[in-house]
């Protein structure tokens, strides 16, 4: 098959004119310049689809100068060869230099505000490539207005050191701190693709203090018995599974279990974090063997909507508010109190040993080595 023929490019605002591919008998389909909406700019219904570039040029020229009328494309004449349609096209978009009805007028000044307003457009508009979750929404929105000191400022005049100060000066949780990352990565890609910006800054933007965690709560003793006694409630199942292996809540979702080996392999944030084994403690074994039978893994409803039910069991257990996170703290609490060696301790936790080098890159233990460890931590009801 022969290589489709490239045409003149039609100066930025004027329209287009989008090959569908082969196989179809009008190929063509010719859109009137882009509409400004509320939450950016949306590419209108196409004013007829044609089986020839130059017809659908024709129509165009015509839409601009108020003569279209839908059916005209059929009396155009399709131009030949020896009529030297390209010179005419080209002499014709040559007179329209300075045309400049851009999609999003004057790029260069748009602002943080601008560029969010285009990109969500892109994203979660009538005409996103998919459909997205309410969830979804609201946490693009959440780490929007987190990002509210670069609302007002040029996106093209930001720099690394202006992203990275807004996490640097927030005091949210994690999660939410990857949110407002997530955003400003997805935003520079949306940005690169538009030519909105010289260079993406995102991609170096890091969460502070990734090697500390947030402040947390541990349960009590008294706590873990409760939940303990209540583990045929599936929200009080998985909170006692994570107070005994201390995964941040995310992990969970793609995390590998290997009932025969006893062992959990994931982790995500840190280098020292990711992909770590951690061996199951048996007080949990018979917990996480029934929940992966029943449910199929071990939050089969997702991280946001366990956060919820586990707000609800807490209140009628009447046990003081905590986040998934503090069941990170209770683990480490649980280490630190019955006598998992320090090295260990960090290993499970997925913490880096920093400048200990002797342990950093010299210990090496076995997944025996860390159950011997693991199991000096009692079951619930022996707390």
């Amino acid at each position: 098959m022969p290589k489709r023929k490239k045409h003149q490019r039609l100066p930025s605002g004027y329209g287009q004119i989008r090959y569908l591919g082969p196989h179809r008998l009008h190929p063509y389909a010719v859109h009137p310049p882009a509409q400004e909406t509320e939450t950016g700019y949306t590419r209108p219904k196409a004013l007829c689809y044609v089986d020839d570039w130059y017809i659908g040029f024709q129509v165009l020229a015509a839409h601009h100068s108020g003569t279209y009328k839908p059916g005209d494309e059929l009396t155009y004449a399709r131009p030949s060869a020896a009529d030297n349609p390209d010179q005419g096209c080209r002499a014709f978009l040559d007179a329209l230099k300075g045309f400049q009805v851009s999609l999003m007028p004057d790029s260069k000044g748009l602002t943080f505000a601008e560029v969010y307003e285009a990109y969500y457009e892109a994203k979660f508009g009538e005409h996103a490539p998919k459909k997205l979750s309410r969830q979804s929404i609201a946490s693009t929105k959440a780490a929007y207005k987190n990002c509210a000191a670069l609302h007002d400022r040029p996106f093209r005049d930001l720099r690394l050191d202006d992203l990275q100060a807004v996490l640097d000066s927030c005091t949210l949780a994690e999660s939410s701190l990857e949110l407002i990352r997530n955003l400003m990565t997805q935003m520079y890609g949306y940005a690169e693709a538009h030519e909105l910006c010289d260079k993406n800054y995102a991609k170096h933007v890091v969460i502070p203090s990734a090697e500390k965690d947030e402040n947390g709560v541990p349960f009590t003793p008294a706590d873990i018995k409760t939940l303990w006694e209540h583990r045929a409630d599936p929200t009080a199942e998985m909170l006692v599974i994570m107070c005994y292996s201390g995964f941040r809540i995310s992990a969970y979702l793609t995390m590998q279990v290997d009932l025969t080996a006893g062992s959990f392999t994931g982790g995500i944030k840190t280098k020292a974090g990711k992909g770590r084994v951690v061996p199951i403690h048996s007080a949990i074994l018979p917990l996480i063997t029934e929940r992966i039978r029943r449910d199929g893994s071990l939050l089969p409803n997702g991280a946001q909507r366990f956060r919820a039910d586990m707000y609800t069991l807490l209140k009628s257990l009447g046990i003081e508010k905590h986040t998934p996170h503090d069941c990170r703290h209770t683990f480490s609490a649980l280490c630190e109190k019955y006598g998992v060696k320090e090295a260990d301790r960090k290993r499970m936790l997925g913490h880096s040993f920093g400048a200990d080098v002797t342990n950093g890159v010299y210990g090496h233990r076995t997944l025996s080595d860390l159950r011997v460890e693991i199991e000096k931590i009692p079951a619930p009801d022996g707390l």
